[in-house]
């Protein structure tokens, strides 16, 4: 007779998760009340193990954000960028083909040694979105790809990106939109974990952190906030 699959087993499994994952929800002693915020970590707010490190790796993760960042910010040789939450480095790899000057900064362990790999020019970190451990005008250009979601203080994240660029420096920011609740692009229970803003929303955010020229691009539910330090 096959064994039973449990509800959080099936839900790994669901998500694409393996044995190895499995092993480390067993293995992290926490109740069953913490099994969706242990998820979230592990698929995507702090990613680890093998099936993070592929999926975090992989050309085409993200790769719309991706795009749509680094045309918006225009980045050349002279530009410094930082990236917070990095995961796997593409941004920095493809930022750094054009001239500029690389940081990222993630607070995943297995990220940043993928992003060092994935981005051999860059400079790459291990810290937190809420303490930048970066001097005051540091940058020229600050991005954010399907970070923005997960932070519980996005206006004092975006006041620290303030203080680390240059006057004027620039803002990029890829998040979801709250019509993609419940869809691939933000489904439960990650959904759940996260915070969702509408357009209007995440100008006042970025203008309550100082931020300048700011605006937002919805396209089919993908956020584009820009602005200037």
């Amino acid at each position: 007779m096959a064994s039973q699959v449990g509800p959080h087993e099936a839900t790994l499994r669901a998500f694409g998760l393996r044995d190895e994952d499995l092993r480390a929800w067993r293995g992290s002693g926490l109740p069953d009340s913490a099994f969706d915020a242990w998820l979230t970590d592990r698929v995507a707010r702090r990613p680890r193990g093998t099936r993070a490190v592929e999926v975090y790796g992989a050309d085409d993760i993200h790769d719309f954000a991706r795009r749509a960042i680094l045309d918006a910010l225009r980045l050349g040789a002279g530009d410094r960028l930082l990236e917070i939450g990095c995961g796997g480095g593409l941004l920095l790899r493809d930022a750094a083909a054009s001239g500029a000057d690389v940081t990222g900064l993630d607070h995943s362990e297995d990220m940043v040694q993928l992003a060092r790999t994935r981005a051999p020019g860059a400079t790459v970190v291990l810290g937190s979105a809420d303490a930048l451990p970066f001097p005051d005008g540091t940058f020229s250009a600050v991005a954010m790809s399907v970070v923005f979601f997960f932070l519980d203080d996005p206006v004092g994240v975006l006041r620290g990106c303030r203080r680390v660029l240059v006057p004027a420096g620039r803002v990029a920011i890829f998040t979801t939109a709250p019509e993609l609740r419940g869809t691939p692009a933000a489904p439960e229970p990650i959904a759940s974990q996260g915070h969702f803003y509408p357009d209007r929303e995440l100008v006042e955010l970025a203008r309550s952190a100082g931020l300048g020229e700011i605006e937002v691009r919805n396209e089919a539910g993908g956020q584009l906030l820009t602005g200037r330090a």
